[in-house]
């Protein structure tokens, strides 16, 4: 297992939002954290330490400089997703990310599009191509959610599911979005099932809050699953730092 670092852009700013506030009309949005500081410093820092396979994810429209100037100081070290279409991947690579991170293309009126996800691996090749199969809990199920984390598709987290999904990407990336944000402990139950039906690189996030938790995804996950941490950083104005969970080992 390995620490994947991740730059959340919203309104151009660098933050840490409880996802599952970021669209909901009955709560107001959550910012645990706004940087003083731009994309490129957080990719600069990343690149200073080696860290490969983080990610930039634009939080809505306005975003866009700002993610090419983290892909511009750190070609080859991150992949990019929020707002992702066959029309635009291609430039994003162009642009130095490693792949891109779709949701909303191929995850549309609650289900999976194949055609839509074909026709993105015939624009880019699959090999160049995250799943971002976000999810929360329904019914002791996980289910794949769209909408900024709000609408529930009928796409379930299953080892069937996985398995054949694996076919048609390079990677999966999974927040747990019911955990996001609240550094309050992983979903063990979410990285257990990930663990056992990870055929591919798959990227556990949500809920990590201190240096134990990576070894807990690290057992539960089976040394299959890779973990980012967000909003318990000290770099992103949390207690756990930064420096120990870069040097951390299994």
């Amino acid at each position: 297992m390995k620490f994947r670092p991740c730059i959340d852009l919203h309104h151009g700013k660098v933050k840490q939002i409880v996802g599952g506030t970021l669209n909901n009309p009955g709560q107001s949005l959550v910012e645990n954290f706004v940087s003083e500081h731009d994309a490129a410093y957080y990719a600069n820092l990343f690149k200073s330490d080696h860290l490969t396979g983080g990610h930039v994810i634009m939080l809505g429209p306005g975003n866009e400089a700002e993610a090419l100037k983290a892909l511009h100081s750190y070609p080859g070290g991150l992949q990019v997703g929020g707002g992702i279409t066959t029309e635009n991947a291609a430039q994003y690579l162009e642009h130095g990310a490693t792949h891109v991170i779709v949701t909303s293309a191929v995850f549309q009126d609650g289900k999976l599009h194949w055609r839509n996800l074909e026709r993105m691996i015939a624009e880019i090749g699959k090999d160049r191509l995250v799943l971002d199969l976000s999810c929360r809990a329904k019914d002791s199920s996980y289910f794949v959610v769209t909408n900024k984390w709000q609408k529930f598709t009928e796409f379930e987290i299953t080892s069937t599911n996985l398995s054949e999904l694996a076919g048609y990407c390079a990677e999966f990336l999974i927040h747990a979005a019911d955990v996001e944000g609240q550094c309050q402990g992983i979903q063990t139950d979410l990285v257990a099932k990930l663990g056992e039906w990870a055929t591919i690189p798959t990227t556990y996030a949500g809920g990590a809050r201190m240096l134990s938790d990576l070894k807990l995804v690290n057992e539960l996950g089976r040394e299959r699953l890779d973990l980012t941490i967000g909003s318990a950083l000290d770099i992103f104005g949390g207690s756990l730092a930064y420096r120990d969970v870069v040097c951390w080992r299994p």
